[in-house]
């Protein structure tokens, strides 16, 4: 490629690009550590985007109707924090892109949604970007029908590579948005035919092309170093009415030595080679220096929104009143104030009718009182809608026809879904949930971690949640998947007994800002345990005495969900031989830990044994069975420590033991 050629072509565009080039030159050799090669060969689509196509204010990055920028190939995090430098955000001065990779800093390795606002979300986990990116296209159409054009009106751009290509995930999100024409997602890929072991040849021959066109995406195919042949291809996308793709033919490391290799690809630090490659580019501004026009034209790229921006915020005020506090309010997250007095009236009639209900079936009712005052939710299932319960008949569908619609088909697409449902909480002014069995986490563990990693309250409906399911068998019968979930930092898990802690589980999860949520729920009916109606929302406490000891305390049984129901009847067998046993249910372990250690004490004093039940393995109960520094000796758990086999629900609880009469055997070995 004839780099002076560019050059003398389009000169401002060069010397703007070059920046982008010679920030991540210099920040990736100071940290000895990065990737040098996605920014150098994006440098010019990213720079005609900025330019001349991304509606955004450099000085208010969170300005509700701005476009939304999606770094899928997040490894080319410097191509990002170069582009928010020179534009001028103020988060990111020329001492954050100096301390690249180092502690402190908001210029991490991969781009962190939580340390910059301007950064819409956390990527690195290839794939995943571009299904965030569905989600945020989908929120842009949820809302545009709710409020109407004059007040969300935005496109969601991505940039991905070879490898979020190649990740499964990115299937699920593609066929997905072609189903949905989110004609406001455009993606451009940077086709520069290497991997980190070599050419992609090594390991994929797809037609990527051919892929996305048979996806129902608009397609083009242009010169990714040709400003021209850029600007002409997302003008063109942003006239589509299907999602866009743009292959744009690039040269990863663009200029450098290691062009087209795949050494190009990671960090490039050889001092000399350096020195050459800003040589190919004609940079000779020293390093971290961006020449005075040079940046001055970037920062007016920057401030070009503002007045857009200010058009917006007149066009919004101008608005009906209630429809303004209802988008600042779900944009801010907040859970309408009359959340609490429905939840609290569910309660009191579920306690007094006392309904035998599986809690898939109660968290449906739960969403019966909760979806008709949250219009900010968004609900689905992946193809389970039936087995999950996740639709109330208030939300509509959202469709082709319909994009006010809250329920979303997701279709047998986990990954994806979980995915989209981060983008939707990224976007913000929508609070998604939806649903899969339990033992379906393992298809959507890697985005249930990014919303933890990324502080994003999506709330996941788990349901057939243990052996309980019966005859599916073992492929579905989840076992290690609690531990698994209660592992995850930042994670609520809710495993909840009957309807009234179901519906204490969804207050909490809805009013949650930076944590996301897991309901186990049951496909078994379980009995109303809470019948005498408290106020309190006793689930936020994570444990609680259900019932309490007759006489002498001998005994504490400690159980979760549908084995609540199993230890009360162990208590009576235990009571009846004059065994004073206390139950205590613990729907919520994070919670319980959150508790000073007086309120656990009293709910877990010393001097009586103690006996988990939980139909899932063991892993994490010993924190709350021999105490929480180890000291306590006298327990024992009742659960799997298998997988599970297929047949009726009552008979599996039989075969592993998980009976009120095992659990009374436990309870009085160790008396």
């Amino acid at each position: 490629m004839d780099l002076k050629a560019l050059q003398s072509a389009h000169p401002d565009h060069w010397s703007k690009a070059a920046a982008i080039r010679a920030l991540t030159l210099d920040a990736v050799a100071e940290a000895n550590s990065g990737h040098s090669g996605m920014p150098i060969g994006m440098a010019d689509v990213a720079t005609v985007l900025f330019q001349n196509h991304l509606k955004f204010d450099a000085a208010n990055p969170l300005w509700p109707d701005r476009d939304r920028f999606v770094l899928s190939a997040g490894h080319g995090s410097m191509l990002i924090y170069s582009l928010l430098h020179l534009v001028g955000d103020v988060q990111f001065p020329i001492e954050e892109i100096r301390n690249f990779r180092q502690m402190g800093a908001r210029t991490a390795g991969h781009p962190e949604n939580f340390l910059a606002d301007a950064i819409e979300t956390t990527t690195g986990p290839l794939g995943q970007g571009i299904a965030n990116s569905v989600g945020f296209a989908m929120a842009e159409e949820i809302q545009r029908a709710t409020y109407g054009a004059k007040v969300v009106d935005h496109s969601t751009y991505v940039i991905a590579g070879d490898g979020c290509l190649m990740e499964g995930v990115s299937q699920e999100a593609i066929t997905l948005a072609g189903r949905h024409k989110l004609s406001k997602l455009i993606l451009m890929w940077d086709n520069n035919n290497i991997t980190i072991d070599g050419p992609v040849t090594l390991s994929d021959t797809t037609d990527q092309v051919g892929r996305f066109r048979a996806a129902g995406w608009d397609v083009q195919e242009i010169d990714g170093h040709n400003p021209v042949e850029i600007d002409a291809a997302l003008t063109a996308a942003r006239k589509t009415d299907t999602p866009s793709m743009i292959a744009c033919k690039t040269h990863i490391a663009l200029g450098h030595a290691a062009q087209d290799t795949s050494k190009g690809h990671g960090a490039l630090t050889d001092p000399a080679q350096m020195v050459a490659a800003k040589e190919a580019w004609g940079w000779t501004s020293a390093p971290f220096e961006i020449p005075a026009d040079i940046k001055s034209a970037w920062e007016a790229i920057g401030s070009r929104g503002s007045e857009a921006r200010a058009a917006w915020e007149e066009r919004f005020a101008n608005i009906p009143g209630n429809k303004r506090d209802t988008f600042n309010r779900a944009l801010a997250g907040e859970a309408p104030k009359k959340l609490s007095a429905v939840i609290k009236a569910f309660k009191k009639e579920i306690s007094e009718s006392a309904p035998k209900l599986a809690t898939r079936a109660s968290s449906e009712k739960v969403l019966g009182v909760i979806n008709p005052i949250m219009p900010e939710t968004v609900g689905g299932s992946a193809d389970l809608t039936g087995s999950n319960n996740t639709k109330t008949p208030d939300m509509g569908v959202f469709d082709l026809d319909s994009r006010d619609g809250r329920y979303v088909y997701w279709g047998i697409r986990e990954h994806g879904m979980s995915s989209a449902m981060n983008g939707m909480a990224l976007h913000g002014g929508v609070r998604p949930y939806s649903g899969t069995f339990m033992c379906f986490t393992d298809y959507a563990r890697p985005a249930m971690r990014l919303s933890a990693l990324m502080q994003v309250p999506v709330v996941y409906v788990m349901t057939h949640d243990s052996i309980g399911l019966g005859e599916d068998g073992p492929t579905h019968q989840p076992v290690e998947h609690l531990a698994i979930s209660r592992s995850t930092p930042n994670t609520l898990v809710f495993r909840p007994a009957d309807t009234i802690e179901t519906a204490e589980s969804w207050e909490i999860a809805l009013t949650q800002d930076s944590t996301p949520s897991v309901l186990s729920l049951t496909r078994q009916g379980l009995p109303t345990v809470r019948t005498e109606h408290k106020t309190k929302n006793l689930t936020a406490q994570g444990a609680y005495t259900l019932v309490d000891a007759e006489g002498k305390r001998q005994v504490i049984l400690i159980a979760t969900g549908s084995e609540v129901e199993i230890a009360l009847q162990a208590r009576d067998l235990l009571q009846a031989e004059g065994i004073g046993t206390r139950v205590v249910s613990m729907p919520c372990m994070e919670l319980f830990a959150q508790q000073d250690d007086a309120y656990r004490k009293r709910v877990l004093p010393g001097g009586a044994v103690r006996v988990g039940i939980e139909a899932g393995i063991r892993q994490g109960w010993d924190q709350w069975l021999l105490g929480e520094r180890g000291k306590w000796g006298k327990a024992d758990f009742v659960g799997m420590d298998s997988f599970g086999a297929s047949a009726p629900a009552g008979e599996l609880y039989v075969k592993f033991g998980i009976t009120a009469a095992n659990v009374a055997e436990k309870a009085k070995a160790l008396l």
